[in-house]
């Protein structure tokens, strides 16, 4: 009894040595905690956000990909780019035909007035024989394919002309033989240049969506390009936070009672 008595008496001077070792720690940090508030925050709220944040491993993985991204976008976007350049140029080939259309277009209604005016004068008698016919048949089918050669009418034109339908008659005169295919080869311009139109348009709605889609891609890669603003906000509120002197005289000012807004007068006090 006495030997463990005197084993416990001998441990209490040691056991109180650390117990005021710790005690002065405690002292010192309070104190410290009192003094520099601020150092409490920023070391502790630093601590925090750098377990919070993903690991260095994470970030770079998500560079890689944000890089690969941007790569495909870009590419993506000269592609599109290439889509739209040649969209244009089509576009443009296609006006030029729109235009080299509606020329000959108003050439041939010029022949057909100058030629309309022609069959008002009067035409040289001649014998309305076999030969006449044959000849004049002969005619009409020379011309006709001259004019399909250049092409100036359509297969379904030249179908009617052999056929002697839809008014082409073989046995009319020359004159009128002329004037009857200035008048068909007019209307086959005139479709093809309808044709030629809507072509140009459809090209232009093609180009045209084509360029706002190059457009959108060439934006898309330049915001993959620029890295966008990150803001580190506090994981903890008043953790890591520096107070701000109207925050610390708000909080030291006891509450004032609001004052009472002026009310404007007049049409200014009703809102627009």
């Amino acid at each position: 009894m006495q030997t463990a008595l005197s084993s416990v008496l001998l441990d209490v001077p040691r056991a109180a040595a650390i117990w005021l070792a710790l005690l002065v720690l405690a002292v010192v940090a309070v104190a410290g905690l009192v003094a520099r508030p601020d150092l409490f925050r920023s070391v502790i709220g630093g601590r925090i956000r750098e377990a919070a944040m993903p690991s260095l491993l994470e970030e770079a993985a998500e560079e890689r990909a944000q890089r690969r991204y941007a790569d495909e976008v870009a590419t993506a976007a000269e592609r599109a780019a290439a889509t739209a350049s040649r969209m244009r140029a089509e576009w443009l080939s296609a006006q030029d035909e729109v235009e080299a259309a509606w020329q000959a277009y108003e050439a041939a209604e010029a022949d057909v007035r100058r030629l309309a005016a022609a069959t008002a004068l009067p035409r040289p008698h001649t014998e309305r024989t076999p030969a006449e016919y044959a000849d004049r048949e002969r005619y009409l089918h020379r011309a006709a394919l001259d004019a399909y050669w250049r092409r100036e009418l359509s297969e379904e034109q030249l179908s009617d002309v052999f056929a002697h339908r839809n008014g082409w008659d073989p046995r009319l005169h020359p004159v009128d033989q002329e004037l009857v295919l200035r008048r068909a080869v007019r209307d086959h311009l005139r479709a093809r240049q309808e044709a030629a139109q809507e072509r140009e348009q459809a090209a232009w709605r093609a180009a045209e969506q084509a360029a706002v889609a190059a457009r959108s891609l060439r934006d898309e890669a330049f915001a993959a390009t620029v890295p966008a603003p990150q803001e580190q906000e506090s994981l903890l509120p008043g953790v890591g936070d520096e107070p701000s002197p109207a925050a610390e005289q708000t909080r030291e000012m006891p509450v004032v009672a609001r004052q009472k807004p002026a009310v404007a007068r007049g049409r200014a006090a009703v809102p627009a």
